[in-house]
């Protein structure tokens, strides 16, 4: 199904998000300013803000050029459902269960609900990419994350 008159709703919709994303790294970006508009406090947001602007402009051309796009066929909210429901234990469970454990749990669990049954794999992926972000965020913010076995101090 293609329309090339009108842009259809779908690509309306993504405008719509697009504009609102923009808008809120905008609006992020002059709340870290008017906070602290110190090298130290913009050092990760201006970069992060100026590459979301560029990625922002290029999606924001790409639509209004593509009238002639196919409308993509949308998954059932059933199958939304699940990952919606594992983010949610996820996040309340971070406190007792540390961000480590939490994450490791999270990932290795979505991997599995999107089909993943190799269990090497999945707890290889889980286990490095938790192990990344946690000194990732360890390092990065400036009070402790809630960690159960990694417990760094800087």
């Amino acid at each position: 199904m293609k329309k090339s008159e009108h842009m259809t709703l779908h690509q309306k919709a993504d405008l719509a998000v697009l504009i609102t994303l923009l808008g809120l790294v905008l609006m992020y970006l002059r709340d870290a300013y008017l906070a602290a508009a110190e090298v130290l406090n913009l050092i990760l947001i201006l970069p992060v803000t100026g590459l979301v602007l560029i990625m922002c402009l290029i999606e924001f051309i790409n639509q209004l050029g593509n009238k002639d796009k196919e409308v993509p066929t949308m998954e059932p909210v059933s199958s939304v459902v699940p990952v919606i429901s594992l983010f949610a234990i996820y996040v309340s469970t971070l406190p007792w269960l540390g961000f480590d454990v939490g994450t490791f749990l999270f990932v290795a669990t979505f991997l599995w609900l999107h089909g993943e049954k190799r269990w090497p794999w999945v707890l290889g992926y889980s286990l490095v990419f938790t192990t990344l972000i946690a000194l990732f965020f360890s390092a990065m913010l400036p009070y402790p994350m809630p960690m159960l076995l990694m417990a760094t101090e800087y």
